[in-house]
């Protein structure tokens, strides 16, 4: 099981070189893990770059994973990893819904670098 950080979906919404190769990770459905937190800062984003339809069909189509949500366990959880590794507060919940269903963060956050249980991949940036 894979959870796709949202700078991951807004890379492969935005249909970048790098999005491209972290679209291969979406074939298999079933195995990317949705929380509800990337569907919310996913569409926040969306709705600043698309009209209001476009960012809807956007995160409409993340239902076709396992949409989860943070429940008590995964929120104290996300309070310790917050504390221990300087988090947000949505990274550290991004991070402990992660670690709760045992699925790798791929990410190119740098705030997930070399944290366990993480894929990180540094972010290209056009010169």
């Amino acid at each position: 099981m894979k959870l796709l950080d949202t700078c991951v979906w807004i890379e492969i919404v935005s249909g970048s070189p790098q999005g491209r190769v972290f679209s291969a990770l979406t074939k298999d459905k079933q195995s990317v893990l949705v929380p509800s937190l990337v569907q919310f800062e996913l569409r926040r984003w969306a709705l600043r770059e698309y009209e209001a339809t476009r960012a809807n069909t956007i995160v409409l189509a993340l239902r076709e994973g396992v949409v989860v949500q943070a429940g008590e366990r995964v929120a104290f959880l996300a309070a310790d990893l917050a504390r221990q590794y300087k988090l947000h507060a949505i990274d550290a919940l991004i991070y402990a819904t992660a670690l709760e269903h045992d699925a790798q963060l791929v990410t190119c956050d740098a705030h997930f670098k070399d944290l366990p249980q993480v894929d990180y991949t540094a972010k290209v940036t056009s010169t």
